[in-house]
């Protein structure tokens, strides 16, 4: 349609962000003499416009029933557009990735939909300045475009002044951020493989009060830009200290310093990446455009997982890759997470955890294969016990397992769950382990008595997509799709937690190692970011100087 220009004829509105002056390339994308009386230009084609848009509008219409096919960003508009679509008063996005950043089109099997068609972001809400008018000669500015790129980090200080902790500018929208909550909790729709039973759920699910203030607010980073490649998946942000933190933003592994502000990239698999070393079993001819599904970094090791079963490992001390390897070539390979640990051998291991149903666990020193365990279905995590001996085995079932690390063979089924989980996690006792399901449930549970969970915590919006314990045990963080993470205290029973509340779907979450820094990557069209939070400390030793 007509770029550079905003469009509000039958209830679309188009807006391209570029630097170009709109009448100028209005007049280069129609063709017209640079003298060209754009107003009546406009009166003129009017008509033609018109009919162009109730097409528009009726294809979309189309897309957005979800009865065939599917709607992706690039059908309306080119790849860096923002396209927003209002039908019968109601405003309604596609949160596809662009194909361009992604190199995925999601073709509708169950790994391969959105969480939402339903996800707003404050930016595709109409501001409550209305729109300039374009007259001849007149110069055109675009509120939204400045606002996009002027939008800025926010720091503590910031934030106690009552700048929004993402930098989204509430007083400009016609909605409060109040308002705006309550329009999220109605309309995000969570995905589910079974009809929701949320009246036995909510019955199970323990009281929790939201009363606590374990981490405080430090930093935003909007330089740093984290992304998802599928919308199950969300293992994607790991920190290895209070400073550093590696995330997957595109193609790209990036690390991001708070200490220096500085983002550097680590890897990029947009191109051909080959390993460096010679390893029994790595593939040495590497792979090109690998999607990265999910992300492990621990003890100067990154093992990064693949769309098609990709494992690429890397020392961070170390130029190239280390280790790259197809862990099968099967049609359904996605590498689902992937967990550096410690073995009893004093050894790095990692264990990979696949879609083909398989759990592959290898030794990093030589990049060997050590253990390959099957499954009845798709596994979708996995977590080892602090002691080496269990491991947690979650995926495309209602139950959960518990299995010798040494055998792969069955301990203990957990019961409870009523979906797919994707999320686990052990405490550091090692009798308290936790579980995150598509039920909106995380369940914790205790190895000493596995015929019912301990505490069963639902949260707000999703799913439980991701879950980690602090290395001193006295908080659980558990993370939804989107604009929720809770911080339970495990001290008391899981009774009160904090709730951190922003906008945006989740990348990953992460504790640094000393559990001094909480991390949440933020996927958004406008607001992507990096949120920092820091730990509380309550240092009475200077009530003495007060």
């Amino acid at each position: 349609m007509v770029f550079g220009v905003v469009w509000e004829v039958l209830g679309i509105t188009t807006v391209k962000k570029t630097l170009v002056d709109p009448l100028t390339h209005f007049r280069k994308e129609f063709g017209l003499p640079n003298k060209t009386n754009i107003g009546a230009t406009l009166r003129t084609v009017q008509s033609e416009l018109e009919g162009t848009f109730k097409l528009v509008r009726m294809l979309t219409k189309h897309y957005l029933s979800g009865k065939t096919g599917t709607f992706r960003r690039d059908d309306l508009t080119s790849d860096d557009h923002t396209a927003v679509v209002r039908l019968t008063g109601q405003i309604r996005v596609n949160t596809f990735h662009r194909p361009c950043d992604m190199g995925v089109l999601f073709n509708g099997s169950p790994k391969c939909q959105l969480e939402s068609d339903i996800c707003l972001s404050p930016f595709d809400l109409k501001l409550a300045k209305p729109w300039p008018i374009i007259k001849d000669g007149a110069n055109f500015e675009l509120d939204e475009y400045d606002l996009l790129t002027k939008v800025t980090d926010t720091s503590a200080a910031l934030a106690r002044q009552g700048k929004d902790i993402q930098g989204i500018p509430w007083d400009r929208l016609n909605i409060t951020r109040e308002k705006y909550r309550l329009t999220r909790l109605e309309q995000y729709k969570n995905y589910e493989n079974f009809p929701p039973l949320s009246e036995r759920v909510d019955k199970e699910c323990k009281q929790v009060e939201n009363s606590g203030k374990y981490f405080e607010f430090f930093y935003n980073s909007r330089l740093v830009k984290p992304t998802i490649l599928h919308f199950q998946l969300r293992n994607l942000v790991c920190a290895t200290s209070k400073h550093d933190v590696y995330l997957m933003s595109n193609y790209s592994v990036q690390h991001w310093s708070s200490l220096s502000q500085n983002l550097s990239e680590v890897i990029n698999f947009a191109g051909h990446v080959a390993p460096t070393e010679k390893h029994q079993g790595s593939l040495l001819e590497g792979f090109s455009q690998a999607h990265i599904s999910t992300l492990a970094v621990k003890h100067n090791f990154l093992v990064a997982g693949g769309f098609q079963g990709e494992l690429a490992c890397k020392r961070l001390d170390k130029f190239g890759l280390s280790f790259c390897t197809r862990t099968t070539y099967d049609e359904n390979a996605i590498t689902n997470a992937v967990e550096i640990f410690d073995s009893l051998s004093g050894r790095i291991h990692f264990m990979a955890s696949n879609n083909d149903c398989g759990v592959r666990e290898y030794e990093m020193e030589k990049f060997q294969l050590l253990n390959h365990f099957r499954f009845p279905w798709a596994v979708n995590h996995t977590s080892v016990s602090p002691d080496r001996k269990l491991i947690t085995v979650v995926g495309d079932d209602q139950d959960g397992l518990l299995v010798d690390a040494q055998t792969g063979k069955n301990v203990a089924t957990v019961v409870g769950h009523q979906d797919y989980s994707f999320a686990s996690a052990w405490h550091p006792d090692g009798r308290t382990f936790a579980t995150g399901n598509q039920d909106k449930t995380c369940r914790v549970w205790d190895i000493r008595n596995y015929s019912r969970p301990t505490a069963v915590l639902k949260g707000n919006l999703g799913a439980v997509r991701s879950i980690c314990f602090s290395s001193d045990g006295r908080f659980m963080v558990v993370s939804e799709p989107a604009d929720f993470v809770h911080v339970y205290s495990t001290k008391t029973e899981y009774t009160t937690k904090q709730e951190i509340d922003f906008f945006g779907e989740i990348s990953g979450v992460s504790l640094s190692p000393d559990d001094e820094s909480l991390y949440i990557g933020i996927w958004d069209r406008t607001y992507a970011s990096l949120l920092q939070y820091n730990r509380r400390h309550a240092y009475q030793y200077l009530d003495s100087y007060v």
